[in-house]
């Protein structure tokens, strides 16, 4: 399968999760393809490995004379050439398409679901947002379904095509985009409407799944329903996708065991809305047993931080000790007056005496969290940034 045989694609910001799988699998189906970013990823590292060649320095270069560019979000408007969502949606109409979308769970139900087609011998193409260890890498190109998140931050699950379209769940997640949670529930409706021939799953209508599982949580239960029935539609039959499913260990960054120091374990998570940060804790829980479970949390982008700080409290508050570092901006410009502390003080509020810390840094939380931990903690390290840079400062310096 050579679609894009001939093609030259120059791909701006080709560090992200997103730009660096889809140059993965471009690059698989014929394409030559190179790519730009202003620094070094973990993402970066398959392809290369691929042989695709990376320029890495502080300002885009322009795409080389004859290339035609794919730019990401983070660079949209600076740098001339197609949206992310424009060119994922050629991609996806290349193949038969399973299209996992929703405000949360994506990058898990999505992981699912290309690791059951793959140990069943189905030969998938996928995308995701995250590494899924058991597969290698996050994104491959195959013969059989192709598996892609879409998103809804920045609309671009509105332009996909898919065979099999997937809500995970709705929830207001990105308040620089939307103004409202029926803002958003209006997108996915408005997009499986378009779908006319696609077969859909909602899985706010499935019950979690019933199946003992290798990752932990009630989140987990129900994405192992969303997978299950959107395989069913693949035509993997239940009682082949179970015992598969019960095997998948789950993706980079959620809830992944790095390391363990003076009888503590450091476990590093993805979650930066309330909604998955509740549910992290929740599993974490489960995981910790009679310990505590301490958390390091760095907010992300400072519209969620104005607008959920309450709510990232209520959630942190599950926590035996938590400590918030500064926001990670992203593609954000700092909003007056929006730090992390606004997250500090609304958990004071919310569960007064509890023990709280404000490291400014990373490096500073991590010191903060490493000093509290004693043996038989289970320490979290949660966010959309950086801050899993704090995973082997922790094991260095917990006692």
């Amino acid at each position: 399968m050579q679609p894009l045989a001939g093609r030259r694609i120059w791909f701006v910001g080709i560090g992200g999760a997103g730009l660096s799988g889809y140059a993965l699998v471009a690059g698989a189906w014929g394409a030559e393809v190179a790519g730009w970013d202003r620094k070094d990823t973990p993402y970066l590292e398959p392809v290369r490995a691929a042989g695709i060649p990376v320029t890495v320095t502080d300002e885009p270069p322009a795409a080389p004379e004859g290339w035609e560019a794919v730019v990401s979000t983070a660079y949209a408007g600076r740098v001339p050439g197609r949206t992310r969502a424009e060119f994922l949606a050629e991609l996806a109409a290349q193949a038969q398409t399973i299209v996992v979308a929703g405000a949360h769970g994506k990058t898990t139900t999505a992981g699912m679901i290309a690791f059951v087609l793959d140990r069943l011998g189905r030969d998938p193409s996928f995308a995701i947002g995250g590494e899924i260890p058991q597969l290698g890498t996050h994104a491959r190109a195959g013969s059989g379904w192709f598996v892609v998140e879409g998103d809804e931050s920045d609309r671009t699950v509105a332009a996909l095509p898919a065979a099999i379209a997937v809500v995970t769940n709705v929830d207001l997640d990105h308040h620089s985009t939307f103004a409202s949670r029926a803002e958003v529930e209006a997108l996915f409706d408005d997009w499986l409407a378009g779908l006319p021939d696609a077969q859909v799953v909602r899985g706010d209508d499935l019950p979690p799944a019933e199946l003992e599982l290798a990752v932990p949580g009630q989140h987990n239960r129900r994405n192992a329903a969303i997978a299950l029935a959107a395989l069913e539609l693949a035509g993997v039959p239940r009682a082949d996708a179970e015992p598969v499913l019960a095997e998948f260990r789950g993706a980079g960054r959620r809830l992944e065991p790095r390391g363990e120091a003076g009888g503590v374990r450091v476990v590093d998570d993805y979650a930066h809305h309330p909604a998955e940060l509740a549910a992290t804790l929740q599993a974490a829980r489960e995981l910790a047993g009679e310990g505590r479970v301490i958390v390091l949390f760095q907010p992300h982008l400072y519209t969620r931080t104005l607008h959920l700080a309450r709510e990232l409290a209520r959630s942190l508050a599950a926590a035996d000790a938590a400590c918030v570092t500064e926001v990670y901006p992203a593609r954000e410009e700092p909003i007056p007056g929006v730090t992390g502390r606004l997250v500090v003080e609304r958990l004071s509020e919310r569960r007064p005496g509890m023990r709280i810390g404000w490291g400014p840094s990373v490096a500073d939380g991590a010191a903060i969290v490493a000093s509290w931990a004693r043996p038989g903690d289970l320490v979290l390290t949660a966010g959309a940034g950086d801050v899993d840079t704090a995973v082997p400062l922790l094991l260095e310096q917990i006692r």
